[in-house]
C-alpha cells in the first residue's frame, strides 16, 4: 500500500471517528437541551396557570377556569394541561372538574411529596415530554393563598399536569445533526484535497526515490529524481540526485579503469554496473594473487600447471591444450593437454609441432575465435565423431612475440559462454608472460653456467649439482652406474703447433663424438682443459668398458680438418663403478683418474678399468 494511500486512509478513518463522535454528542446534547428546554417551558405554563388560577379566585371568576386552561391548550409547544387538586383543596371547595381528580400515581407521588416530576413517555409513535409541578400555599407575597385556603403554610393545593411533544425538537434536532454533518464531511472533503495537494510532492517524491533505489540496487545509477519543492522534500531530491550523480560516474569511471586493465574489454549491458564492475574487480585481484603465487614458483612446469588448475578449477575448462613456442627452433611443444602434464597433442594438426608458423595465433599474434567464425583455423582437430567442439586459442606475448598459446576446447552450445570468460583468462595470460619470460631467462642463465661455452657440454659446477640426485637416485633404485674419465692424448702439443683455435676445433669434434656416443639419459661433462668425464647410468664396468672402446676407436679415426692440414688424436680413458669400486661418488671419480693416469703411463691411446692394486693408499698419490 502506498504512503498516499495510508493517509488517505488514516485521515479518512479519523475523520469517520470525529463524525460518529460529533453525532453522538450533538445527539445527546440536543436531548438534553430539548429536556431542559421542555421542562422550562413546562414551569413556565405552570406558572401561568398558577398566576392565572390565583386572578380568578381573587377576581370571583374560577368557574371560568376550564376556559382558560382550554385556551393554555392552545399554546404553541403545549398538547395537553390538566389541573389537578389537592386534598386540601377538595375538603375545603369540594372535588370539581371531573379532569381535576388525580389520574396517575405519580401525579399523587407529586401532590403528596411536594416535588416535580418529568418523564418521556410514548403515546402513539411519538414523544411527549410528561411534566407534573406542584404548587403549594405561601403566605408570602401578593396575594396570600392563605386568604382563600385555609391551609398552613407550604401545603400542597395541587398540581399542573403539562404534556409537551418532542417531535418538533427531535426534528429539529435532526436537520440541525444533518448539517453539522454535512458540514463536517465538507470540511473534511476541503481538508483531504488540501492534504492530498500538500502530500503529493512528498509521495510522488516517495515513490521517485523507492524507483530510483531499485534501480541502484539493480547496478542501474542514472535515475534522477524531479525536484517538485523547496522545502526538506525538495533538499531531500536534490541530495540524492546528487549522490546518485555521484555513484553514477564513480562506477563508470571503476568500469572504464578495469577495462583498460582487462586490454579495453568492455562487458556486455548487464543492466547491473555495480555487479560488473565487482565481477571484473574480483577477477584482477584473484589474477593478481595468481600472479604473486607463480613469481614464487621454482620452475616453468610449476606456472603451466597452475595455468592449467585455473583453466580447469576455475573455469571449468575440462578440454584444453597449453603450448609453449621456440621461436628459435620455429617449433612448438604441448606442455598440458586436457589437464595432463606432457601428454601428446590432441586437439591441433601434427604439423603444428615442426612448423610452428602452421598455428594461425603463432604466427599473427591475434587470437582465434572459432565461435563467430567456424573453420577460421585450419589446423583445429576434432577426433571424437560423436559430439562436435569448437575452440578459442589465445596467445601469450613473451618479449613482443608469442611464447605460448592457450587453447580451450568445448561444444558450440557453451561458446557464447566461453566468450564471456575471455578477458579473464586474457588477464591470466598477461600476468603469466613476463614471469614464464622471466623463469625462461633465469633457466637460460642457470644452463649457460652449468654448461661450457664452447662444447656445448655439461661442465664441472652441474655435477657438482647434479651428483647428490645421480647417487640418491642409484642406491634407491639398486642399479649401479659407471664413471669415465677421458683425456686427449698429446693435446698441449696441438695448442703449441697449431694455436688454440685448432684446439678448441679437436675439442668441439671430440665433445660431438662423446656426445652422439651415449645415451641421452649419459651424462657428458667437461671436467676441465681436454678432460672429459662420462656418466653411464644403469651400467656395470663391463658395460662400460665396451662403450668406451668404442668411443676410443672412433676418436683414432676421426680426422679433424684444419687449415691446410689434417689431424688424427687419440685418447686414454679410465673407467671405474659406483657402488663396486667405492660407496661415494668423487672416490670412484678418483678410481676413474687413477685408471686414466695408468692408461698414459701404458702407452695412451687405450682403455683401463680401475683395479685396487692402481691405488697407492700410502702415498696419496697416483
Amino acid at each position: 500500500m502506498t504512503l498516499n494511500a495510508k493517509v488517505l486512509i488514516f485521515f479518512s478513518a479519523l475523520m469517520g471517528l470525529l463524525m460518529v463522535l460529533l453525532v453522538a454528542v450533538s445527539l445527546y446534547s440536543f436531548r438534553q437541551f430539548s429536556l431542559y428546554t421542555a421542562e422550562r417551558h413546562a414551569r413556565s405554563v405552570a406558572e401561568s396557570i398558577k398566576v392565572g388560577l390565583t386572578e380568578s379566585m381573587v377576581n370571583g371568576t374560577i368557574g371560568k377556569r376550564p376556559e382558560f386552561l382550554e385556551r393554555l391548550n392552545g399554546v404553541p409547544g403545549v398538547q395537553g394541561v390538566r389541573v389537578i387538586r389537592g386534598p386540601a383543596v377538595s375538603k375545603q371547595f369540594g372535588p370539581g372538574l371531573a379532569q381535576e381528580a388525580t389520574a396517575s400515581e405519580k401525579e399523587n407521588e407529586v401532590i403528596s411529596r411536594g416535588a416535580s416530576a418529568f418523564q418521556v413517555e410514548e403515546r402513539n409513535g411519538e414523544q411527549v415530554f410528561h411534566a407534573v409541578i406542584p404548587y403549594t400555599a405561601s403566605s408570602l407575597g401578593t396575594p396570600n393563598c392563605l386568604q382563600c385556603h385555609q391551609v398552613a403554610h407550604g401545603t400542597v393545593l395541587g398540581a399542573v399536569a403539562i404534556d409537551i411533544p418532542l417531535h418538533e425538537v427531535k426534528r429539529q434536532a435532526v436537520f440541525t445533526v444533518g448539517m453539522v454533518v454535512a458540514l463536517v464531511l465538507l470540511t473534511g472533503a476541503i481538508s483531504l484535497l488540501l492534504l492530498r495537494r500538500l502530500l503529493r510532492p512528498l509521495v510522488e517524491t516517495t515513490r521517485s526515490v523507492s524507483t530510483v533505489v531499485t534501480q541502484a540496487v539493480g547496478g542501474t545509477f542514472s535515475g534522477r529524481i524531479e525536484q517538485r519543492t523547496s522545502d526538506e522534500v525538495g533538499e531531500i531530491a536534490g541530495h540524492l540526485n546528487r549522490l546518485m550523480g555521484f555513484l553514477d560516474e564513480g562506477i563508470s569511471t571503476i568500469s572504464r579503469r578495469i577495462s583498460e586493465l582487462m586490454g579495453g574489454f568492455h562487458p556486455q549491458n548487464t543492466g547491473n554496473q555495480l555487479v560488473t564492475a565487482t565481477e571484473m574487480v574480483e577477477g584482477l585481484v584473484e589474477a593478481a594473487q595468481f600472479k604473486q603465487a607463480i613469481e614464487e614458483d621454482q620452475s616453468k612446469p610449476e606456472v603451466y600447471q597452475r595455468l592449467a588448475r585455473v583453466l580447469n578449477d576455475k573455469y571449468d575448462f575440462h578440454q584444453f591444450s597449453i603450448y609453449e613456442v621456440s621461436s628459435s627452433k620455429n617449433r612448438i611443444t604441448p606442455i598440458v593437454v586436457d589437464d595432463e602434464v606432457n601428454a601428446p597433442c590432441r586437439w591441433c594438426d601434427q604439423q603444428i609441432l615442426i612448423d610452428a608458423s602452421a598455428c594461425r595465433v603463432k604466427r599473427t599474434g591475434h587470437a582465434v575465435n572459432a565461435v563467430d567464425f567456424p573453420g577460421i583455423c585450419t589446423m583445429f582437430r576434432n577426433d571424437d565423431p560423436t559430439e562436435e567442439r569448437t575452440h578459442i586459442c589465445l596467445p601469450m606475448t613473451q618479449s613482443g612475440a608469442v611464447g605460448c598459446v592457450v587453447q580451450m576446447v568445448f561444444t558450440p552450445e557453451q561458446g557464447q559462454f566461453a566468450k564471456l570468460l575471455v578477458p579473464f583468462i586474457a588477464v591470466y595470460l598477461r600476468e603469466a608472460g613476463p614471469v614464464l619470460e622471466a623463469k625462461r631467462l633465469m633457466e637460460h642463465l642457470r644452463e649457460s653456467s652449468l654448461r661450457d661455452a664452447m662444447t656445448g657440454l655439461y661442465n664441472r659446477r652441474f655435477l657438482e649439482e647434479y651428483i647428490t640426485t645421480l647417487v640418491a637416485t642409484s642406491q634407491r633404485r639398486k642399479s649401479p652406474f659407471a664413471v669415465l674419465m677421458l683425456d686427449l692424448d698429446y693435446f698441449k702439443q696441438v695448442n703449441d703447433t697449431f694455436g688454440h683455435e685448432a684446439g678448441d676445433k679437436v675439442l668441439k669434434t671430440l665433445a660431438e663424438i662423446l656426445a652422439k656416443s651415449v645415451r641421452s639419459s649419459d651424462l657428458v661433462v667437461r671436467y676441465g682443459g681436454e678432460e672429459f668425464l662420462i656418466i653411464l647410468m644403469d651400467s656395470g664396468a663391463e658395460d662400460a668398458l665396451k662403450i668406451a672402446e668404442k668411443i676410443r676407436a672412433k676418436v683414432e679415426e676421426t680426422k679433424v680438418q684444419l687449415p691446410g692440414n689434417v689431424l688424427q688424436k687419440t685418447i686414454s680413458i679410465g673407467v671405474s663403478e659406483f657402488p663396486d669400486d667405492a660407496d661415494t661418488f668423487w672416490q670412484v671419480v678418483k678410481y676413474a683418474d687413477v685408471a686414466l693416469y695408468q692408461a698414459k703411463e701404458q702407452g695412451r691411446n687405450r682403455v683401463l678399468r680401475f683395479v685396487p692394486a692402481m691405488w697407492q693408499q700410502e702415498t696419496g698419490s697416483y
